[in-house]
């Protein structure tokens, strides 16, 4: 039998075919579960009347009762209007309409009781109110008690199609009188009295129609400590599910390769925190249970030598070994790292991206399937049917979130026994972030820089001060250091006001002429070898400024580069700003980020440039991405296909409710680890709607 909340949105009565297609499309909103779960972005006190008489131009929206007298036509054209005089006993004011005349006509009748809401307004020494909200007086008797009015987002086309937000909260009114008693609780009783938690439809009831703050208040943590509890248990019940199935390849030995590494060619030596990460992926690799773990670190901080050390235990233990990066320029950049690292060891690793050769590609392929190639690095083609591993045992997946969830599962499955996986990022993540996104895996954090790097100093400038930045660059190319120049656009744009790469590369070359000066560009129009042969002449030292796109974002290791510029940094995130000041400062030179913006900044603009000024600590800088601009539009969230949807809690508010429910999953599930006990069915149950349509990060096994 089809639950009631199942049923589609066109059968709510006002609805109809022709709404509901509007409803999909605009909203996502399919069925009555859809719309009862569309929450209100804002409320507004109802509670309070006014007359005619005591109100003025200054309040920002009033609410008052009483009826039109007449209506009349003004103007022509374009700025023809109907006019009706509403009065209350106590006044009169002019009400005014610029659209729907016809229906305003029609539908509104003189003499009858209404209630008008809107905002007062002053034209020609007279008060008005355009285009209030109209309710029948008697109609309005009729409808679900609330103080505060519900307000929601639509769109243009909504509105034009008079679904605006009062027609959304009128289908509402319905909806909720429909379901009553015909709403199920999704919480066991014994947990809702326990943590005290308001009933499930009274809480529906209560976040569209709230009689007042304080049950408004109770409706938005229930509903918030259901949404954020459901996303822990799952998460946590998967971690359980995956512990129990011991299917990972055994890594039982430290042998020549790790060994003769370690004592011979380790570049320098490890810090307190590289050592840690490699202590806990060893555990993993050696427990029999498949290693599902994600490496956290800043820029610089070294987890490139923990995956090489981690892919050398691989090849001790008779597998092979993979690392995937989201694009050409970073696999370029690690295998040459990875080559620069081993030396002389005789370990086979090669390069497999979309510019590699037939010839080059057919001898991989007959090496992965012999087991003579040890580590293959690559980019998506990593992925493709051709490539066929011998024995892959590791995993490596670096800034992981760059990649889809499809994409990482057919690395995965390259493997009858899957493989053990080792994700990486070095785009910080928060910690309420982590716990819900990640929360099934094991997290690693490298939160300390290999010994002789000194902090980056980071530096605001207003377009104003240009020559005093031209000065500058001008002394370090002269200490022999080199430049860094990203633009957030190539070309100019009619849509947005920003520095453009192309105009900003010929004011350099004017500031920075031949001979004595090289200024070179690259950029995403480029083709890969133009772009590879400009990195190739700016890493020998050739090129002393290069202007560059957020191409360079990652990939970048040119240790002699001192300063970095960032054009218009207003237009950058956070976490992106972050990731670019981390392309200097690797050498032992003090190196710049000098964030170059218009002189007049938002506010919003303005708290980033001061955060990034200071501080380097990745983690806090992401804090503060997340306080400032929420889960969704973190960098990697939304083109990862982020799992889940929050409908009401918010990851940058909520992060003490996370921890509190977290807890509370916890506590259940070390009771009962697979929820199996009949007290836990409706649990269980939840969970099963939850996973509908949802993919996990660590669920790969």
């Amino acid at each position: 039998m089809q639950d009631f909340l199942d049923q589609d949105i066109k059968f709510l009565p006002g609805v109809g075919p022709k709404r509901a297609e509007l409803l999909n499309r605009e909203l996502n909103i399919y069925t009555f579960r859809d719309l009862l779960y569309y929450f209100p972005y804002k409320y507004v006190d109802r509670t309070r009347f006014y007359t005619i008489r005591e109100i003025s131009p200054d309040f920002p929206m009033v609410q008052i009762r009483g009826t039109f007298v007449n209506f009349s036509m003004a103007g022509k054209g374009n700025s023809r209007r109907l006019i009706g005089l509403f009065s209350d006993g106590t006044g009169v004011l002019e009400v005014v309409w610029f659209r729907g005349l016809k229906w305003i006509t029609q539908s509104i009748k003189p003499g009858k009781e209404y209630v008008l809401f809107g905002k007062p307004t002053l034209f020609a020494g007279k008060l008005n109110l355009v285009h209030p909200e109209i309710e029948d007086s008697a109609v309005r008797e009729n409808q679900v008690n609330t103080a505060l009015q519900a307000f929601y987002s639509t769109t243009e086309k909504l509105k034009e199609n008079f679904l605006s937000s009062r027609a959304i909260l009128k289908l509402l009114n319905s909806l909720i009188r429909l379901a009553s008693g015909k709403i199920t609780e999704t919480l066991p009783l014994w947990l809702v009295e326990k943590y005290r938690l308001m009933p499930l439809y009274d809480a529906l009831v209560q976040i569209h129609f709230p009689e007042n703050a304080d049950q408004l208040a109770r409706a938005r943590y229930r509903l918030k400590f259901e949404e954020l509890f459901y996303i822990q248990l799952n998460i946590l019940l998967q971690k359980n599910l995956r512990s129990k199935r011991k299917n990972g390849f055994v890594f039982s030995s430290v042998g020549e390769f790790f060994n003769t590494f370690y004592h011979r060619h380790l570049p320098f030596e490890l810090t307190g925190a590289q050592k840690r990460v490699l202590k806990e992926i060893r555990k993993d690799l050696g427990s029999g249970f498949q290693m599902n773990r994600l490496l956290q670190g800043d820029v610089g901080s070294g987890k490139t030598l923990v995956a090489l050390m981690s892919m050398l235990l691989a090849i001790d233990n008779g597998y092979q070994a993979c690392l995937m990066a989201p694009t050409e320029i970073l696999a370029n950049q690690h295998y040459k790292t990875l080559c620069r690292f081993l030396g002389d060891m005789p370990v086979n690793i090669e390069l497999l991206t979309g510019s590699t050769k037939p010839a080059v590609r057919k001898r991989i392929h007959q090496n992965l399937r012999n087991g003579t190639l040890h580590i293959l690095v690559g980019t998506h083609a990593l992925i493709e049917e051709s490539v066929q591993f011998s024995n892959l045992g590791l995993v490596i997946i670096d800034e992981q979130h760059r990649f889809g969830v499809a994409q990482r599962a057919r690395l995965w499955e390259k493997n009858i026994q899957p493989p053990h996986v080792l994700v990486m990022t070095a785009t910080p993540i928060p910690r309420t972030l982590a716990m819900t996104l990640y929360g099934d895996l094991d997290i690693s954090v490298i939160d300390e820089f290999p010994p002789g790097r000194l902090p980056v100093k980071t530096i605001h400038l207003r377009d104003s001060a240009r020559l005093r930045l031209f000065g500058f660059l001008k002394k370090e190319i002269e200490k022999g250091r080199q430049v860094f120049v990203v633009y957030p656009l190539i070309s100019e744009s009619e849509k947005m006001d920003y520095k453009d790469l192309e105009d900003g590369y010929e004011s350099f070359v004017r500031a920075f002429p031949p001979p004595r000066y090289s200024v070179a560009c690259i950029h995403g129009r480029m083709k890969s070898e133009e772009k590879e042969e400009t990195m190739q002449y700016f890493a020998r030292g050739q090129i002393h400024i290069l202007i560059a796109t957020t191409v360079i974002e990652v990939g970048m290791d040119v240790p002699n580069a001192s300063v970095m510029v960032i054009e218009s940094a207003e237009r950058f995130g956070l976490s992106q700003l972050h990731q670019l000041r981390g392309r200097v400062g690797r050498g032992s030179e003090q190196s710049y980020c000098i964030l170059v913006t218009r002189d007049d900044l938002a506010e919003d603009a303005l708290k980033r440039i001061e955060i990034m000024t200071r501080t380097s600590n990745g983690f806090e800088i992401a804090e503060e991405d997340l306080r400032l601009r929420g889960p969704g539009d973190l960098e990697g969230t939304r083109q990862s296909g982020i799992p889940f949807e929050l409908k009401i809690a918010d990851l940058a508010q909520d992060g003490k409710l996370l921890q509190y429910v977290r807890d509370i999953a916890l506590e259940i599930l070390k009771e009962d680890p697979l929820l199996d006990q009949p007290r836990h069915q409706l649990l269980k149950a939840g969970i099963r709607a939850q996973n509908k349509n949802r993919a996990y990060w660590g669920g790969i096994s």
